[in-house]
């Protein structure tokens, strides 16, 4: 893999070695775990060797076991690119740890902190981010699932579906109504044992990972299991977006990268015309846009993450920007490389079939390609607003 980037001044000298220290773990224990056929069962083991080898110290604040002070969005960029690039699977289980539990790691009570952090850390508690809804996917505010206050609790009911690490996390983040409108939504840590809740379907995807629909009937939640205040639901699941959605941008750009190597290696290897396929003009003006993009979406990558981390910045913008062009440009480098391929790109078991298929949901969940760009444009005319 490329690695090039590493000495870009968005990263400093812990950044270049946190890749190579993954790029070298990865390399040696991943492909004895691997992707199985039970996806719950490879998800179950993954998350305890990332605890294990420390990779999970970077999902939960210094305090309760992590590395930084404050969640490090390089760091977590780095170690999802580095993941993605090696195992679809691996990089999906270290991020829900960091997105599942994030936004206890932002707003949490001390309380809840010390309950749940620790054991993310470890690997020894799986979570989950729950938001999205049957009719409330893109446009997150239409919630309708319902916290109703009562003298012992909260009384959950409604459903919440295309829920990562559904049916096998031991706790999920959750986002209900209390009110109306967006300042009318609350966030609650639901435990997977309680009372009230069941996994109403598991979903199978193109791209074989833990999903569910997750079904409350008068399911009681705690009131000391509230995450922030009441009414503070929305804010916080923008917050926590925040942070994790530019890792959604290096994720594809470990996807993309991956794709280009084997494309290369192939082009390289591959016998045509008295020749190899790397001595066409036409593959090597394909290489040539693969290495283009990849690049830009890096680019866009790390200035978001340098800004959250360093400028301590809102990056609503920036991260909105990152995920747009290094999903989009990830399907297209990894289409690229399944042509070069031919036949063989889509053939299963070759790993840019794999890819292929991985790469679409990057497009669609943490916000889709159509919602970043009205988030960007959003951003840009409220600039323009205030020069007015």
């Amino acid at each position: 893999m490329d690695r090039s980037y590493l000495d870009w001044p968005f990263l400093g000298a812990e950044h270049k070695a946190l890749a190579l220290a993954v790029d070298d773990w990865a390399r040696a224990a991943l492909p004895s775990i691997g992707d199985h056929d039970d996806v719950d069962a490879s998800c179950r083991a993954l998350v305890p060797a990332l605890g294990e080898a420390g990779w999970l110290r970077y999902c939960v604040p210094q305090a309760y076991g992590g590395v930084h002070e404050v969640l490090d969005v390089r760091s977590l960029s780095i170690i999802r690119e580095t993941l993605a690039y090696h195992s679809a699977l691996a990089d999906f289980a270290f991020a829900m740890q960091g997105l599942g539990s994030g936004a206890i790691s932002s707003f949490g009570s001390e309380a809840l902190k010390q309950d749940y952090l620790p054991a993310v850390c470890a690997g020894e508690k799986i979570a989950a981010f729950a938001l999205s809804e049957p009719e409330a996917g893109s446009d997150a505010a239409a919630l309708s699932a319902s916290l109703a206050a009562t003298s012992d609790g909260y009384v959950l009911n409604g459903e919440k579906t295309w829920i990562s690490n559904g049916g096998i996390a031991d706790f999920y983040c959750l986002f209900a109504r209390t009110g109306v409108g967006s300042r009318g939504v609350t966030a609650v840590v639901v435990d997977a044992g309680a009372h009230g809740f069941s996994i109403a379907e598991r979903i199978e995807v193109i791209a074989p990972h833990p999903l569910a629909r997750l079904r409350f009937d008068d399911c009681v939640v705690p009131f000391d299991k509230r995450i922030g205040e009441e009414g503070e639901g929305f804010r916080i699941a923008l917050a926590t977006l925040d942070i994790f959605r530019t890792t959604v941008g290096a994720a594809a750009l470990g996807f993309a990268r991956r794709a280009f190597d084997e494309a290369g290696r192939h082009a390289l290897n591959r016998r045509m015309f008295g020749g190899t396929l790397a001595d066409l003009p036409l593959a090597q003006e394909r290489l040539a846009e693969m290495a283009l993009d990849i690049d830009a979406a890096a680019l866009l990558v790390y200035r978001s993450a340098w800004t959250k981390d360093v400028k301590r910045q809102r990056v609503t913008r920036e991260a909105a920007m990152a995920k747009l062009f290094a999903t989009d440009q990830a399907q297209v480098v990894i289409d690229k490389a399944v042509q070069m391929f031919g036949g063989m790109g889509i053939a299963k078991g070759v790993k840019v079939e794999e890819l292929y298929r991985e790469v679409r949901a990057l497009r669609i969940y943490e916000g889709a390609s159509e919602v970043q760009k009205l988030i960007i444009a959003g951003q840009q005319l409220n600039v323009l607003r205030e020069e007015l």
